[in-house]
């Protein structure tokens, strides 16, 4: 491989370039958009490698082509929705198969466990997969270990190596599933790691503009990757055309706006552990998290989700959030623009009471999804909501 092949390689090059070539008819350089269900076919059986649109289209290829280079993976799958990707990972499972799931999961994926795949005979165990090992969670029946990380919304860092370890040494391996939308494929590259699939809620960091719902799937192997694609080739949760557009789009920044989230996350992140109306942050890039090490080993940054812990009650908190100015309070994360939510009352209330306490999900956490704004908007929106709060 000589230096230019080389530089096709990096990240950012990719970003803009993996799976987008120039439209052979008019030389357009952005794919179109291919909206269209069906494909005519010369004769029997013989198509230009599309015939309809829930199986393939060319907008969705090129977006699954990209996701694929970016991940380093082989094979990528664009869905309608992240819990839709999720849903189709569970279909690879049966009756009487368990899972074992980092404990603070994402609230939609939690709902998705314990409402719909568990009335289909389908157990989940949910772990601190952050202490021990994940053999002290699993049984002869698990076929599926399912890792975030890091955390939503408390940002815990598990070992995807460690893990992945384990598991290809066992003889009947589980899979090994990495949900990798907080740190995206700038930060983090499961499968380089030994995962066997990575998913992503393509709404958040890949398409970063708030204007589409999507999921994504990237494997390795190639068996595992038609399991996948009759999957979802036969529930039909695909990714349309004009939201397969945007998020390539997107794509084509994620590098520079990684960038541009991490750097000022880290400053807030640091600005809050000295606030006096502040008892704890939680944000991977900080010393004082508790798997650092972990994080800066398989981690190429921290970032750009800030979690911390208010002093006082649910009514400070709620004077805080109504204080802010800058940022705006909403669910989702991701996008250009800065975000703050608070879990036990919105992505997270789908999960019962009692649970959350155990995992900290309290009145008073609250997570920032921070932007691309300056920063010093951002600190200094914070600071005088925070100062209101009390």
């Amino acid at each position: 491989m000589d230096s230019y092949e080389k530089h096709i390689q990096s990240f950012d090059t990719k970003a803009v370039h993996a799976g987008v070539e120039p439209d052979p008819t008019t030389g357009a350089i952005m794919t179109p958009i291919f909206a269209t269900s069906t494909y005519i076919q010369e004769s029997l059986g013989k198509h230009k490698g599309y015939d309809y649109s829930r199986t393939a289209n060319p907008t969705r290829k090129a977006l699954e082509t990209s996701l694929a280079a970016l991940e380093n993976g082989q094979f990528g799958f664009a869905t309608a929705a992240g819990c839709n990707a999720a849903d189709i990972i569970m279909h690879l499972l049966e009756t009487g198969d368990h899972v074992v799931s980092v404990d603070d999961v994402y609230g939609g994926t939690s709902r998705l466990f314990r409402t719909v795949w568990n009335r289909h005979g389908v157990s989940v165990t949910f772990a601190d997969l952050t202490k021990g090992s994940v053999a002290d969670y699993v049984t002869p029946k698990t076929k599926l270990i399912w890792v975030e990380t890091p955390t939503n919304p408390l940002l815990k860092v598990i070992d995807i190596a460690a893990i992945a370890t384990w598991a290809k040494a066992q003889k009947n391996p589980p899979l090994v599933l990495v949900d990798n939308t907080f740190a995206s494929p700038y930060f983090q590259t499961p499968l380089e790691l030994g995962a066997d699939i990575v998913l992503h809620s393509t709404t958040k960091y890949l398409n970063g503009h708030s204007d589409v719902v999507g999921g994504a799937l990237v494997v390795n192997d190639a068996d595992l990757a038609k399991r996948i694609h009759h999957i979802q080739n036969s529930t039909g949760g695909i990714s349309g055309p004009f939201d397969a557009f945007l998020v390539l789009r997107g794509l084509k920044t994620l590098a520079i706006r990684m960038r541009q989230h991490e750097k000022s996350a880290s400053f807030i992140a640091q600005q809050l552990e000295k606030h006096k109306n502040i008892d704890r942050v939680y944000y991977p890039g900080l010393s004082s998290h508790p798997q650092y090490k972990v994080a800066k080993e398989q981690m190429r940054g921290g970032g750009g989700i800030v979690t911390f812990e208010m002093k006082g009650d649910i009514e400070n908190a709620r004077r805080m959030l109504e204080s802010l100015k800058v940022f705006s309070l909403a669910e989702s994360l991701g996008g250009v623009e800065s975000l703050v939510d608070h879990p036990a009352i919105m992505t997270h209330a789908s999960i019962p009471a009692e649970t959350r306490k155990t995992l900290g999900i309290t009145d008073t956490l609250v997570r920032l999804s921070v932007g691309i704004e300056s920063v010093d908007d951002l600190w200094g929106d914070l600071a005088q909501a925070l100062n209101k709060a009390f």
